[in-house]
């Protein structure tokens, strides 16, 4: 996935430097990868016989599905791209990645779809650190 992300930046017209724009494809490939994770892990917490004791961790799993698909998006955009947007929204993935790693954690010795779910959004949570850390 991360391959056709890169290309794509690669041949735009308005391509970033070189080593932020690794750290941009990884970012998207995380955040699309945690997006997808994130809604089989609510699906399949809906599938389990305690689905009432999962109820946060759905919740927060469809959050985090819903920021991070939005970050996905707003970053591939590269035209006339604004950097207090850019920031924020991957600070607000961040955020959200942290709150459902920690609430998939909860349950990842019992669910093997929360430990799956958590290491996705620990993932995507340092490739949005490192792609911050990049922009500043």
């Amino acid at each position: 996935m991360t391959h056709h992300i890169a290309a794509m930046l690669d041949v735009h017209p308005q391509a970033a430097e070189s080593a932020e724009k690794t750290k941009l494809a990884e970012c998207i490939a995380a955040c699309f990868e945690c997006a997808q994770t994130c809604t089989a892990c609510a699906d399949a917490c809906l599938a389990e016989d305690m689905v009432a004791e999962l109820a946060s961790c759905i919740r927060t799993d469809l959050d985090c599905a819903d920021i991070c698909a939005a970050t996905g998006a707003v970053m591939t955009r590269q035209t006339a791209s604004n950097a207090g947007i850019s920031r924020a929204i991957l600070e607000a993935c961040r955020t959200a990645c942290a709150a459902c790693a920690e609430e998939c954690e909860k349950h990842s010795g019992m669910h093997e779809h929360c430990r799956i779910c958590a290491e996705a959004c620990r993932r995507c949570e340092a490739a949005c650190a490192s792609l911050l850390a990049a922009l500043a």
